[in-house]
């Protein structure tokens, strides 16, 4: 129960003094962990966990939907990749279709990738050094 307790203080205290990049790297590694366990579910018949796992999944993609800033080129092709992403988690979930999950995975795993070397590069340009994301 103590660990329990400090593990859920650390994470929070983690939450809470995230910067904005490393809440959105929070958000795809949190996206990724929902494909796993839907890819898990799919793989073991189990509906209702599939189920729970990708509509997490579906939210948090819904969730950098909305907080990207789209007056940009980038910032709309982003949108229109994460509405594919999006669009690829509803359909492994109504077929159950491992095939639409696994190509959303790669996707997020794309942005994932490419968000941490982002934070990492400014990490250097501010400290001088290096740094894990």
């Amino acid at each position: 129960m103590v660990i329990q307790t400090a593990n859920q203080a650390y994470q929070k205290n983690k939450f809470d003094t995230a910067s904005p990049g490393e809440l959105t790297l929070m958000l795809y590694n949190g996206c990724l962990k929902f494909i796993k366990l839907s890819k898990e579910a799919i793989s073991n018949n189990q509906v209702e966990t599939r189920n729970v796992n990708l509509i997490k999944a579906q939210n948090v993609i819904r969730e950098l939907m909305v907080t990207l800033k789209v007056e940009t080129e980038v910032g709309k092709n982003m949108l229109q990749m994460y509405d594919y992403i999006l669009h690829h988690l509803t359909e492994a979930n109504i077929n159950n279709d491992i095939k639409a999950l696994e190509e959303a995975e790669q996707y997020v795993i794309q942005f994932r990738d490419t968000w941490k070397e982002v934070i990492m590069i400014n990490r250097k340009r501010q400290h001088g050094g290096g740094g894990r994301a």
